[in-house]
């Protein structure tokens, strides 16, 4: 070996050692001290000075010679049972971490150390009761620390892959590639795996170690308790009412539980933004005058032959990006301890850089973080100073408690101070949704956000991470600051939402949207609200404008979809009222002018900074009905089957009969352009659902 840490550990060894115990021993030596040095609290020890160098002069010292040293053979014995004590004292009940790295996701876990055990796996079935040194006399730690300075000097850096390698080979021990990697790149190398399990007692975690990381516990995670929404009789109950929804975010739990190789949870997935995820090619309106338009399908259901789906989709009027209003943002980041993993503040920095960098020049961006308490990053700043900005993402760190309330006051104090008249004003809150300091109930949160909502700054809420996931309380927010809420779990997903999409998630065109459908008792029988469960609104509210609903961002889609049973149809559930069921038929629906009609969609909504709502209506009659599923248009179809996954994933009995590998073929049939994978995706975990479900 041409290193120079092993010519020295070679220097130190006696001549007279057979050569391959020799290497054995040199070998045990190093890779106990890799073992240490990978361990945090260990590396206080090496810091003192302990290097394999200093094992071996210690070893062969000439007072430890006289009382131990025989020959070469005993020597060999003594070399491997000391380096193992060394690295057992300075790991003595300290945890060590151990990654997994499981379906692209590290999760890390606490393993203690045990007492009476060596640290190194090298040594584990070298060091018994008998051959275990007792502890250091002084003149022996006098010795030791003699080599202190000569012992920093000598880096560890200077060992390169090949050398370590070849040494574990002739010691019969093997190197990893990504062992190989880091030692190149400079990187510790990774402990090596115990040759066989420990079974030890649990041992406390020391309180300074305050950023070990642990495994994740998804029960922890919050979503809003929502049962599905029933089947309605349109005698008793013609008109549905509930609030436009363009939020995203179920769709990521579902693809990262999925593709963790779990079911989601049934609480967590929200149809109708699984299928207002994907883009779709509504017709949209020609002009900005009337924001948006909608278009109504009614086709065969396809896990029903005796029902219909009514199908409403509307289209937001697209804002060209040199038309763009200036947009004065507020990063709002959570820089709690619990923010500390990978996909979470990690991920969060590199997703705000993708969105600064499609900003324009006056946009202007200002960063306040909140951990215990709020302290203001980032002044007002133009893009134009870009570099200003990303340095102050980059100089983010996690530690902490979570006291969000008095972050959000002192975000939207920012956006007050650098406030754009007729221009997007917003706080953008990046969080994995864990406030526990401070007033921390959904309701005091929700009334924080209405306060301010009314000053014309508009709310946008990002969540990272799981474990500590608050869905719950991510929606609260969104939903009363006038806002929406996405959850981010991959780069990807920071592309689309904050890239691809920034249009629509930044630039409202209309606000407090709402839909109301009035059903025609002559034609329809009952019908059942696809999604929208925790957007339900009362019939009145529909027309009081003090009520606030969802909105809608430049380009966006919204589709809801109803299971509609016709008159007659076998498929109907409820009997028949003996009493009353001609006095609760409405007026309208007696009309001989609306006789044929199935239904009548209403659309409420304010534009942007005004407080009285205009009214959109489209009547639905057979001219919007299609015979069979293949003859809907491609984007109904796919949507459907999306709204099919959302179901069945949720345990809907609607679609007990209906597998998997159909909603797969009727979404493949319908896939069509796919310009950025998102459907083919889709399909994919389609199959993950339909394997794990098995």
């Amino acid at each position: 070996m041409m290193d120079k840490e092993l010519e020295k550990l070679t220097r130190l060894t006696p001549p007279a050692a057979d050569p391959q115990a020799r290497t054995r021993a040199l070998a045990a030596a190093m890779q106990a001290f890799d073992s240490a040095e990978n361990n945090a609290p260990a590396a206080q020890g090496i810091a003192k000075g302990w290097r394999p160098s200093s094992i071996i002069n210690w070893i062969w010292s000439p007072a430890v010679n006289k009382k131990f040293l025989a020959g070469s053979a005993l020597a060999t014995l003594l070399v491997i049972p000391a380096a193992g004590y060394l690295t057992f004292e300075l790991t003595r009940n300290q945890p060590i971490v151990d990654q997994e790295r499981i379906e692209g996701t590290v999760s890390k876990k606490e393993v203690p150390i045990p007492t009476g055990r060596p640290a190194s796996p090298a040594l584990s079935e070298a060091v018994t009761e008998e051959s275990r040194p007792a502890q250091l006399s002084a003149a022996e730690g006098a010795q030791v620390l003699q080599d202190k300075e000569q012992a920093i000097a000598a880096r560890k850096s200077d060992l390169n892959s090949d050398d370590i390698s070849a040494l574990l080979n002739k010691s019969g021990g093997t190197m990893s590639e990504g062992a190989k990697r880091s030692v190149a790149s400079g990187a510790a190398a990774p402990q090596q795996q115990l040759a066989e399990p420990m079974a030890v007692a649990p041992s406390p975690a020391p309180p300074t170690e305050s950023r070990m990381q642990v495994q994740v516990d998804s029960s922890r995670e919050r979503f809003a308790n929502a049962a599905a929404n029933p089947i309605k009789s349109v005698a008793t109950d013609p008109v549905s009412t509930f609030s436009a929804d363009v939020d995203s975010a179920s769709y990521s739990f579902v693809r990262r539980s999925l593709t963790g190789g779990a079911m989601p949870d049934p609480q967590s997935v929200r149809v109708e933004e699984m299928i207002n995820y994907f883009p779709y090619d509504w017709p949209r309106p020609d002009k900005a005058d009337q924001p948006f338009k909608a278009t109504v399908t009614v086709m065969p259901t396809p896990w029903n032959h005796d029902t219909e789906l009514m199908h409403v989709a509307i289209k937001g009027y697209d804002i060209a990006p040199a038309t763009a209003p200036h947009a004065n943002l507020v990063f709002l980041i959570d820089v709690s301890g619990s923010m500390d993993e990978p996909d979470k503040l990690p991920l969060l920095k590199s997703a705000f850089r993708l969105l600064v960098n499609r900003l324009k020049p006056d946009d202007t961006v200002s960063i306040v973080t909140y951990a215990g308490n709020a302290g203001t990053v980032l002044e007002p700043t133009r893009v134009s100073e870009k570099s200003k900005i990303l340095s102050a993402i980059d100089r983010l760190e996690a530690g902490g408690s979570t006291g969000g309330a008095e972050g959000i006051e002192a975000a939207y104090d920012l956006a007050k101070k650098a406030f754009v008249k007729e221009g997007v004003n917003r706080v953008m809150l990046a969080t994995d949704g864990d406030f526990n300091v401070g007033p921390s109930s959904d309701e005091d949160l929700k009334r924080i956000i209405e306060d301010k909502r009314k000053e014309g700054i508009f709310l946008t809420v990002l969540g990272f991470g799981r474990g500590n996931l608050n869905d719950s309380l991510m929606q609260t927010l969104a939903q009363n600051g006038n806002g929406s809420a996405a959850y981010i779990d991959t780069l990807a997903e920071a592309q689309k939402t904050l890239v691809e999409e920034a249009g629509s998630t930044l630039f409202p065109i209309a606000k407090d949207v709402k839909f109301q459908v009035e059903f025609n008792p002559e034609r329809i029988a009952e019908y059942r609200l696809i999604g929208y469960e925790t957007r339900a609104l009362k019939r009145e509210d529909f027309n009081n404008d003090r009520v606030d609903a969802g909105d809608i961002g430049s380009g966006h889609s919204v589709t809801a979809i109803y299971e509609i049973t016709a008159k007659g149809s076998p498929a109907v559930m409820n009997d028949d009222l003996r009493y009353g069921a001609a006095n609760k038929v409405p007026a309208e629906a007696s009309d001989s002018a609306h006789h044929g009609e199935l239904a009548f969609v209403k659309m409420r909504y304010k534009r942007p900074g005004e407080d009285k709502s205009a009214l959109i209506t489209t009547p639905v009659d057979d001219r919007n009905m299609v015979a069979t599923v293949d003859a809907a248009p491609q984007d109904v179809r796919f949507s459907v089957a999306v709204a099919a996954f959302g179901q069945k994933l949720s345990r809907t009995g609607a679609l007990d009969a209906y597998s998997y590998q159909a909603i797969g073929d009727l979404a493949a049939a319908s896939r069509g352009a796919d310009p950025f994978g998102y459907r083919s995706d889709f399909l994919g975990l389609i199959r993950l659902a339909d394997g794990l479900s098995q």
